[in-house]
């Protein structure tokens, strides 16, 4: 869709979403494990703590249950192997030196002090008692919890309503234990009665650009399973054999690591979801070619597969592959493109799918899949497309700004089923997410979804373990919608990558936030840069304006330092190193970018305080870090982009920089500089298709979603009468992609004669600040093209003129 792994990795990683210190050494060690009564005491009921995803029931009942040095495990042959097995490994990861696995009617007398965990069926008879009045849903993948005290020892039932929901009960109870004061572990006294609202919920590697590696997907199958996401669809755009190689077989070592990714995603309850995509070269009615698929389909089946998908996105349905298409269904187009799919579709859900034991229905991607308009293609398959097949979009656009109930409804009604929703968030393999990661939670898809969906999985980033920041609220607004809280996720999946170091933590929210835009493939983002440093920017400047300079300094300087200090932190605390390298080059610039402003700041302090000496050399520091910090380059890529810059906080970060340095340079001007622009009046050359949204007036309206754009030609300008003549010191432009290669600034007195005083040419579209060394007061500001950067005319968001009226 158009936009070492040391040792065994499910031994490697036993949990990362609990509280601080796992790796601390384990205090528990008396005996049997029985524990002393002062201890016992200890026990203090507390607010139970943050579970991801959102519980649909999660209460207190009563006090926490101390982790003894012993455990018993009450598991029988009903209970799921890959719970009991990550059951085990939790308790001697908090606390337990031993533990006793014995079938439920083989409990020993000594448990009466220790503590006890039943796991298994919901229905168990033993498991039914200690769960007590504790609901158990009656819903696919759900599951009971309950923690009690009882006697000297305590016990914990988790029963679930399948084998699944076993192992998502353990997830939770994984989340449940805390510290206490002597180094050892308890568990919060909850319970539980939870399920999904969605049954589909995941991921869909479906990205242009560097496959992730073996490796890497191994972890996130067990990143999968930590956050209770049942799907992984297996469709990466570059993979030649999933698309342009189609009818060819896997060769022998990439068949053998699919079979193992395979067995991976089963212990984590994963459906491993192969993708074919054959839509580029495929003639539909062609029999040896739908046997080629079924071939296909058949080997991953072979190694354990049991769902499958064959996505016909991103293809012309204009033409024909063959001329027996032609023949079949008619001349090519959208209602015969429908009918030709609808019977490859059929042929292979009725004829491979249903006769294959085990399988879950058919999915696929139609060739419309960013609307839901009615149309021909669409009418083909709502008619005739098996029922059972699974229909994929993405919300209206292919990366949308939001995904409503109504629209939901709507793309149900078109396509004559729910929609399962291909959500192109947060993949950056398109123009406009170039040098970004995004890293801003997952948000603005509506509560209610689950009533309309059968089921969202986010399409990730080519970095992969950057992906999880987004991926965590996905998995948490999939298993409760109602419930999602995107502020409230965001920190809780900043809180897993950092194993639960909080200063790691915070030091991932401040980088996050310097990572927050979130592009689409128009003009307006949908989530914007760096929120939380933009609202602190705008007090600075209020404060300051206010007189209360010292004050706005104190304020920001201390942010400024945390941004400095972040990307330290992040490496040198519990966070996943994936990350680390995966964010690398972002967390190069970002050190550069903080220092760099906390520098601008000493500057502005020791200007306020009369030393100008030390306030022009701290200037030419922040102006020398700001130099290195646009220096970094992402190398090597793992996207198409190429080598580019890492965007850090980019028209927040650098902005205030400019002004800063605006207000120094221009002290003396009534204690700096000001924008004049918006006070001015825009006109242009031209405007593209005589469009009134892309009109100059949009150029000086403060607003950065909003953007002039020239017809497509190299001699294009756009010029901003000022309101009074002024003496001008800088020019700012925000560029959009169809910037220039080369462009002079020009100004005038009275609008006739001009005077060149800068010619640029630019690296990259981006944030270009232009100094103006002339002391002469003008009227007129011009930016002239020279030459385009693309096909395109040019396109600038944002244009500042920074000086100090003449008067």
């Amino acid at each position: 869709m158009v936009y070492t792994n040391p040792g065994d990795p499910m031994e490697r990683r036993q949990s990362t979403i609990t509280t601080i210190g796992i790796s601390f050494a384990l205090a528990i060690t008396m005996g049997f494990g029985a524990l002393p009564a002062s201890a016992v005491e200890d026990s203090v009921p507390a607010a139970v703590p943050p579970v991801s995803p959102t519980p649909q029931s999660l209460t207190r009942t009563g006090d926490d249950a101390v982790v003894t040095g012993r455990v018993i495990v009450a598991a029988g042959e009903e209970t799921d192997p890959a719970a009991r097995d990550r059951l085990v490994r939790e308790l001697k990861a908090h606390g337990a030196d031993r533990v006793d696995v014995v079938t439920p009617g083989n409990v020993p007398r000594a448990a009466a002090g220790l503590l006890t965990v039943r796991l298994g069926p919901a229905t168990r008879p033993d498991i039914a008692a200690a769960l007590g009045d504790t609901a158990v849903p009656d819903h696919a993948e759900g599951y009971a919890l309950r923690v009690a005290r009882a006697g000297r020892g305590a016990r914990i039932a988790l029963g679930g309503t399948d084998a699944a929901g076993q192992f998502y009960a353990v997830q939770t109870l994984r989340q449940l234990f805390v510290r206490t004061g002597n180094d050892g572990w308890r568990v919060a006294g909850a319970q539980a009665s939870d399920h999904p609202s969605m049954p589909l919920r995941g991921t869909i590697e479906g990205f242009y650009g560097q496959p992730w590696t073996h490796a890497e997907r191994l972890d996130q199958m067990d990143f999968y399973g930590d956050v209770k996401a049942n799907t992984y669809i297996y469709a990466p755009k570059d993979d030649p054999y999933h698309r342009g190689k189609w009818r060819d077989p896997y060769p022998a070592d990439k068949l053998a690591e699919l079979g193992e990714l395979v067995d991976r995603a089963t212990a984590n309850h994963v459906r491993f979801t192969f993708a074919v995509s054959p839509g580029e070269s495929i003639c539909y009615s062609d029999p040896a070619d739908r046997q080629a698929l079924k071939d296909k389909l058949q080997a991953l089946y072979d190694l354990g597969t049991r769902a499958f998908s064959i996505p016909l996105d991103d293809i012309d349905y204009t033409r024909w592959n063959c001329e027996a298409d032609r023949a079949a269904y008619g001349e090519p187009g959208a209602g015969a493109a429908g009918e030709a799919q609808v019977d490859l579709l059929n042929d292979v859900q009725r004829d491979f799918v249903a006769t294959h034991e085990g399988t879950w229905p058919l999915q696929m991607v139609p060739t419309e899949y960013y609307n839901h308009s009615e149309s021909a293609y669409k009418r083909a398959l709502r008619e005739t497309l098996d029922p059972s097949v699974e229909v994929m979009w993405t919300g209206v656009g292919v990366v949308p700004t939001q995904i409503t109930n109504e629209e939901a409804e709507q793309a149900a009604r078109v396509f004559g089923r729910k929609v399962f929703v291909w959500d192109n968030y947060p993949v950056n393999d398109f123009g406009n997410t170039s040098g970004r990661l995004l890293l801003a939670p997952y948000d603005k898809r509506e509560a209610g979804l689950s009533d309309h969906l059968s089921g969202i999985v986010a399409n990730p980033m080519n970095q992969p373990h950057a992906s999880k920041v987004a991926v965590f609220g996905t998995a948490d607004f999939t298993w409760n919608d109602r419930a999602y809280d995107a502020r409230e996720n965001w920190r809780n999946a900043m809180s897993y990558l950092a194993g639960g170091d909080r200063a790691a933590t915070e030091a991932l929210l401040v980088f996050g936030d310097l990572q927050h835009m979130a592009p689409t493939f128009g003009d307006t983002p949908w989530q914007p840069q760096a929120p939380e440093l933009a609202r602190r920017v705008a007090e600075f400047w209020k404060t300051w304006d206010e007189a209360d300079r010292d004050g706005a300094v104190g304020s920001l300087r201390a942010y400024a330092a945390a941004v400095e200090r972040a990307p330290a932190t992040i490496r040198a605390g519990e966070v996943e190193e994936g990350f680390t390298v995966d964010a690398a080059p972002w967390l190069d610039a970002t050190e550069l970018w903080g220092e760099a402003m906390v520098t601008m700041l000493d500057a502005l302090a020791a200007r306020q305080a009369g030393d100008e000496e030390t306030s022009d050399r701290l200037l030419a520091e922040s102006d020398e870090l700001q130099q290195r910090a646009r220096a970094v380059r992402v190398d090597p890529p793992r996207n198409s982009w190429g080598e580019v810059q890492p965007k850090v906080g980019d028209g927040v970060l650098d902005a205030f920089l400019v002004q800063a340095e605006l207000r120094l340079r221009l002290w003396d001007s009534a204690g700096g500089g000001e924008n004049l622009a918006p006070k001015g009046t825009a006109s242009a050359s031209s405007v593209e298709q005589d469009l009134d949204r892309l009109a100059p007036r949009h150029v000086n309206d403060g607003k950065t979603e909003t953007r002039w754009a020239s017809g497509y030609s190299d001699d294009e300008w756009v010029q901003i009468e000022l309101a009074t003549p002024a003496k001008v010191a800088a020019v700012t432009l925000a560029w959009e992609n169809a910037c220039a290669a080369e462009y002079t600034v020009q100004t005038s007195q009275d609008g006739e004669s001009w005077k060149t005083v800068s010619t640029q040419r630019p690296e990259t579209c981006g944030n270009d600040v232009v100094r103006v060394a002339d002391d002469e007061a003008v009227r007129y500001v011009r930016v002239q093209g020279v030459e385009r950067r693309t096909t395109w005319g040019y396109s600038i968001h944002e244009m500042g003129v920074y000086g100090t009226p003449a008067s």
